[in-house]
């Protein structure tokens, strides 16, 4: 499995940027898919992910700004993310899990894409 990521770049505090992602491979049908990201000295945390069914999970701090979407026949998601802050500012990468329930593990990374937002 291989996961791409595109849309990342430099946007004003307040501004919107989309990032997409592309995975191909052997890919279960079952898979969840979503975003983490990283910004320098923190951890990596979840900012969305959504379930094979399409239900959607947010991180607190971007629920009610950022919009996660999924397209399960091409494989690709999306994130729609408005109202940046300054605090958006990370490495954004694209991930590929297995959900909970499953008996089969797998986790699949991107290259991720650098998301800045100027104040």
């Amino acid at each position: 499995v291989q996961l791409q990521a595109f849309g990342g770049g430099l946007v004003q505090a307040g501004g919107s940027l989309r990032l997409s992602c592309a995975a191909s491979g052997s890919i279960p049908s079952s898979a969840t898919m979503g975003w983490r990201r990283q910004a320098p000295g923190k951890q990596r945390e979840l900012v969305a992910e959504v379930t094979s069914g399409g239900t959607p999970v947010y991180g607190d701090s971007v629920r009610g700004r950022f919009t996660i979407g999924r397209d399960a026949a091409r494989n690709t998601m999306f994130l729609e993310m408005t109202a940046l802050k300054s605090e958006d500012t990370a490495v954004y990468y694209c991930n590929l899990r297995n959900p909970r329930w499953a008996s089969q593990k797998y986790n699949y990374w991107g290259q991720g894409t650098l998301v800045t937002v100027s104040s």
